[in-house]
């Protein structure tokens, strides 16, 4: 299904990292969320032939809609669709470059009063 375009896992999670609604990359529970290469792992990203499947954590207070048109803002024109996985939600405030996605502050909903 390769239209032969090559698509480079490492210019991808730069630019998604690099959007204002993305506290960083999620691997997904499991891990199943990687790019496999000689030596090393890309976590948060998996190109496939006929997809290519982005996992972020978002930034507090996007909106699942808003946190998806930046990743596919920073992924670009491609040959194949592009699905995205938010797997956490950070608070505003929270991720310094490398910090690990599982560790960040998830902001809470208010409590309702019944």
């Amino acid at each position: 299904m390769s239209s032969g375009v090559e698509i480079d896992a490492d210019r991808i999670a730069a630019a998604v990292q690099a959007r204002p609604h993305i506290a960083g990359l999620h691997s997904g529970r499991f891990g199943e969320i990687a790019t496999l290469l000689r030596g090393r792992r890309i976590p948060g990203i998996r190109i496939r032939d006929d997809e290519i499947t982005i996992g972020v954590t978002g930034r507090y207070p996007a909106t699942a809609v808003e946190i998806s048109d930046d990743v596919r803002t920073a992924v670009g024109p491609v040959d194949r669709p592009v699905h995205v996985r938010i797997g956490d939600i950070a608070s505003s405030s929270a991720r310094t470059a490398g910090e690990d996605p599982g560790a960040v502050s998830v902001a809470s909903q208010p409590r309702r009063e019944s």
